[in-house]
């Protein structure tokens, strides 16, 4: 029991960040679709303001996805609550990350395992003391995921800034380094590596403005998807009955106009003819018994017919393969062989239909000339079982 109970684990620790990638890879998806001017005005991107320090002045700029824009520039002497005095309503309820520059942080490439995707901070915080100079507890550090190798493991890259870099760092900002919601760093060519290196005591939380309505748009959403399916079923049900009645009308009238060929042919044939062609194989009442005596349960005829010496059978069967070796035995008939494939019916009983043919025996004492083209049978939809 316990090795199971292990073996679950491990498969559901390889499943778990394949699942977890692929939800996010599917949303990223979904939102590619949207221009990201309607992503940021829906509250659907992840914006941020990123601050930095240039030339004694302080560089305010939007991240939206994968667009960064400048916002406005102020004096590094300005107080960050005059800040937002310059900023209109939307962009003061962005989170603010720091940037620092490509030289103040410390990265290394790592490869790991596929399992370790949901822990990713408590596996690579053993691996700080050796891929850097520094102890864990003396950095403040954060795990970039870079991809997926061909091998399956992962591609990642450990960030890391001393504790005595961030001290110099706060006190060389003062009151700019209040306040944040996260440090972030550049790489060589400017572009912000999306981690966060600001200890998580000094975060300052930030309240999404679009929370309440993203909530109340789903339950909305979520509503309107069931009223949806509500009236969709109750469409299909109403289809369904209608064509139910026009299946029962037309088979009714197949069954009246097979009925009253039937009778025709009667009368033009005559019961002469009937009475020739009862000599030179079986009549029908002793195909029927033969058949009903034959045909294993599950098996039901939609057509009989006879033509001169050809019976022909069509019908659905739970047993269709091994209807020609229960048939052969018949003394009434011989080569009985399937016309065309099985196909499946489709049903929940599991049935196929097939199409058996078979040469009928003369009766004992009677020739095998030919005999004239003629038709006898019933051709019509029946649900009894043989």
């Amino acid at each position: 029991m316990t090795a199971w109970r292990d073996s679950l684990v491990r498969a559901q620790g390889q499943m778990a960040p394949g699942v977890g990638r692929g939800l996010r890879w599917w949303r990223r998806s979904l939102l590619a679709w949207l221009p990201a001017r309607w992503q940021w005005a829906l509250g659907w991107s992840r914006s941020r303001l990123l601050l930095s320090a240039q030339a004694g002045q302080v560089r305010l700029m939007q991240e939206t996805g994968a667009m960064i824009g400048p916002v406005v520039d102020v004096p590094l002497s300005t107080s960050p609550t005059a800040l937002d005095s310059l900023l209109d309503a939307r962009l003061r309820t962005l989170p603010r990350h720091w940037l620092l520059p490509a030289s103040a942080v410390l990265r290394r490439p790592l490869r790991l395992p596929a399992a370790a995707a949901e822990r990713l901070h408590d596996v690579v915080r053993f691996e700080i003391d050796r891929q850097t100079p520094f102890d864990a507890s003396q950095v403040a550090f954060d795990v970039r995921e870079l991809g997926v190798l061909d091998d399956g493991q992962l591609q990642v890259e450990l960030v890391v800034v001393p504790l005595q870099a961030l001290a110099q760092w706060a006190q060389q900002y003062g009151a700019w380094s209040q306040g944040l919601a996260g440090l972030d760093a550049v790489d060589a060519a400017g572009v912000p590596l999306g981690v966060n290196l600001l200890p998580p005591a000094q975060r300052q939380a930030t309240r999404d403005p679009m929370r309440r309505w993203n909530l109340l748009l789903g339950a909305a959403s979520v509503l309107l998807l069931v009223l949806a399916g509500l009236q969709l079923l109750d469409n299909r049900q109403a289809a369904t009955e209608r064509l139910r009645a026009q299946v029962d009308a037309a088979a009714r009238d197949a069954r009246q106009v097979a009925a009253e060929r039937q009778q025709l042919q009667s009368l033009v044939d005559g019961a002469a003819f009937l009475e020739q062609q009862r000599g030179r194989h079986a009549s029908s009442v002793e195909i029927w018994n033969e058949l009903t005596r034959l045909l294993p349960d599950g098996t039901y005829l939609e057509k009989l017919s006879i033509e001169g010496n050809t019976l022909q059978l069509i019908g659905l069967s739970r047993e269709a393969s091994q209807l020609v070796p229960l048939l052969q035995v018949s003394p009434l008939w011989r080569k009985v062989n399937l016309t065309g494939v099985l196909q499946a019916d489709g049903g929940a009983a599991g049935r196929d239909r097939f199409t058996l043919t078979a040469e009928l025996q003369p009766l004992p004492g009677q020739g095998t000339a030919s005999i004239p083209s003629t038709s006898e049978g019933a051709d019509g939809a029946t649900n009894d079982t043989p």
